[in-house]
């Protein structure tokens, strides 16, 4: 996409690491900043891992991947980021107060005509761009995990977001082979506002005893058709994001019907955040995942 040549990616956690990833494959000059030191460093093997298992499937060539992971760029602070990048994209936790936290350090190193991104599953985008010098320029592109896997970019429109905005958001999706979908700016958007929901319904059913987790996850596979069963969705992920998602909804739109189950706080309590800590609503400390409950 023309005028924009440089990307900017704060938080180099599962989504951040994802999205640097395609947005490289995209032909972008990427840099990735993460808060946590040595985080970003160890997104970049995690993205050459995925760029190698992509490149034995035939999914890209070997050239391509080595010329994407040469175009990914660690930067140690928040001003070296950001400088001279074109389009800032926002991957931090699902967390209000941490995001508009980054939004409030980087502003003073912002390029003028920068566009501001956020990631944020759930989070309103007026209220984040809020923080900032040019709401008219900020957008949310929420890219659906894995990032370099699947193909849709949901992209939320703040009050203030300009047309332009909207529509450079638009071609910059499209320039890394997505399809993209336009959503206002509600509690979860689209996406989350039917899937999360659903999981938490899957984890009722499980706290009240109509099914386990196998039960569960098996009916809806073969019972819906979906690849993956709502519980290991959950898991995969992050039963922390769910129940951060299930809270946005809850509090934004005051409806019971959004209450988060008690077993998914529970659990969350715990640490038993699903795939990434070894469990969750299953076991993955051995070779197959083994359900919990």
């Amino acid at each position: 996409m023309s005028g924009i040549q440089t990307v900017a990616i704060i938080g180099a956690g599962q989504m951040g690491s994802g999205i640097a990833q395609t947005v490289a494959v995209g032909g972008y000059t990427v840099r990735l900043f993460d808060a946590l030191p040595g985080r970003a460093t160890l997104a970049i093997g995690e993205v050459a891992a995925s760029l190698a298992r992509r490149s034995g499937r035939g999914i890209i060539n070997e050239d391509e991947a080595r010329s994407a992971l040469s175009r990914i760029m660690v930067c140690e602070t928040l001003s070296d980021v950001v400088s001279g990048a074109d389009l800032v994209i926002e991957a931090a936790s699902e967390d209000e107060a941490v995001k508009k936290q980054v939004w409030t350090d980087v502003l003073a190193h912002l390029e003028p005509h920068a566009l501001l991104a956020s990631n944020t599953s759930s989070i309103s985008i007026t209220r984040l761009a809020s923080v900032t010098d040019r709401p008219e320029r900020f957008i949310g592109l929420h890219f659906m995990k894995p990032a370099p896997v699947m193909r849709l970019v949901e992209i939320v429109r703040g009050i203030a977001t300009s047309a332009a905005t909207y529509d450079a958001a638009v071609t910059f999706a499209e320039s890394l082979g997505k399809e993209t979908t336009a959503s206002e700016d509600f509690p979860a958007f689209i996406v989350n506002r039917i899937l999360v929901p659903m999981m938490n319904e899957a984890i009722y059913t499980l706290y009240e005893g109509v099914g386990t987790v196998a039960s569960i996850d098996k009916a809806l596979k073969l019972g819906a058709n979906h690849p993956m069963g709502p519980l290991e969705l959950a898991d995969f992920m992050g039963l922390d994001v769910a129940l951060a998602i299930m809270n946005v909804l809850h509090d934004g739109l005051a409806d019971s019907k959004y209450r988060p189950c008690p077993l998914l706080v529970k659990y969350v309590e715990a640490g038993w955040l699903g795939r990434k800590s070894g469990r969750g609503f299953y076991d993955y400390s051995g070779e197959t995942p083994v359900p919990t409950r």
